[in-house]
């Protein structure tokens, strides 16, 4: 089968998207606007860039209604300055809460039960339940359009990291530990350190 994307409207080309990009992990972002309202979502389109400068990027999609930007996109605008989450098991049912379409005057972290926690260098919070938190300053936004299902690539680079003492050892995080959660098509998450293999790089 051959499907070419720009024939299709753009939900069904999503659909395509992320049913073959996965599992897809995930950027529990807060944020903070100008007036000091705390903002937290998630975004599966997430990954890391690179480790000198120690950079990540996520991928904020416009809303498919009017092809507005969400708070997380507008806020990081207005301030520069975000802290992305790592999602385990034990976040996942508020972090789902959050994905709910807020007003912007909404709290997110009060809207979903988690506890805030102030950032060393950003102005946003962290979330105090999750295991690891990257405090981000702004590199750089890269915007693909501006209607529905178009969106923009935030890159940031990471100021300071938070890992609680448990999962660190020797240099390294325990992905036994942190229980990271992937995200795939639909409604469906996985459990990324429950089925894993080792496989060595050849030299």
């Amino acid at each position: 089968m051959q499907i070419a994307p720009h024939e299709l409207h753009w939900k069904d080309a999503y659909k395509l998207l992320i049913g073959s990009i996965l599992p897809r992990p995930i950027a529990f972002v807060s944020t903070i606007d100008g007036e000091g309202t705390a903002n937290l979502a998630p975004f599966s389109f997430f990954t890391g860039i690179c480790a000198e400068p120690l950079m990540v990027c996520f991928a904020p999609m416009r809303r498919g209604t009017d092809g507005s930007k969400k708070d997380t996109l507008a806020n990081i605008e207005a301030t520069g300055e975000f802290v992305v989450n790592i999602v385990g098991e034990r976040i996942v049912e508020p972090m789902n809460e959050t994905a709910a379409e807020y007003r912007p005057d909404v709290d997110e972290f009060e809207a979903a039960g988690l506890t805030k926690v102030p950032s060393e260098i950003v102005r946003p919070y962290r979330v105090k339940e999750s295991d690891v938190h990257m405090e981000c300053v702004l590199h750089d936004i890269i915007t693909f359009g501006e209607q529905p299902g178009a969106g923009s690539l935030v890159i940031g680079k990471v100021e300071l990291m938070h890992i609680s003492n448990e999962l660190y050892a020797d240099g390294k995080i325990s992905t036994e530990k942190l229980l990271p959660v992937g995200r795939m098509a639909g409604h469906v998450y996985t459990r990324a350190a429950s089925d894993t293999f080792v496989l060595e790089r050849k030299k």
